[in-house]
């Protein structure tokens, strides 16, 4: 496993967090949306990750033993239920009064922020150790 493996890995994962942090902050950002071009409410997104596998099957894969990253393969759609609100006087409202609202909890959005954003730092981290130790590699053999 070379230098460039490890940043490649770590790009990967870069923009993996990348992409969770957008689709994380569109969840937020629609919080409140009853209503969207499919009809109904807004549904949470969530992002579904898998290792990027470039050597074929997986004995392959364990035989080579490289580090290949991660990579997004979807944006699907929650599937919980959407939350139900008494409210008479909102546009959106049935006849009998309720509005179905999206499915977005804000705690569990930024749970998931946090999470994201921690594994961003750590990415970060590799990238920048992985330049330091080049870095003293080269002025080792200036000497």
């Amino acid at each position: 496993m070379g230098f460039f493996n490890c940043m490649d890995v770590s790009a990967s994962g870069l923009t993996a967090q990348r992409l969770r942090l957008d689709v994380i902050s569109n969840n937020i950002a629609n919080v409140n949306t009853t209503r969207t071009e499919e009809g109904g409410p807004f549904r949470r997104e969530r992002v579904i990750f898998q290792e990027r596998n470039t050597s074929g099957n997986f004995r392959n894969h364990l035989n080579n033993k490289k580090p290949v990253g991660v990579k997004a393969v979807a944006i699907e759609k929650d599937t919980a239920p959407f939350k139900i609100s008494y409210d008479p006087t909102h546009p959106d409202a049935d006849p009998t009064g309720y509005v179905l609202l999206p499915n977005v909890n804000i705690v569990t959005e930024m749970v998931d922020m946090i999470s994201a954003t921690r594994s961003y730092e750590a990415n970060i981290t590799a990238i920048n150790s992985a330049k330091s130790m080049m870095s003293k590699a080269l002025e080792i053999s200036k000497i």
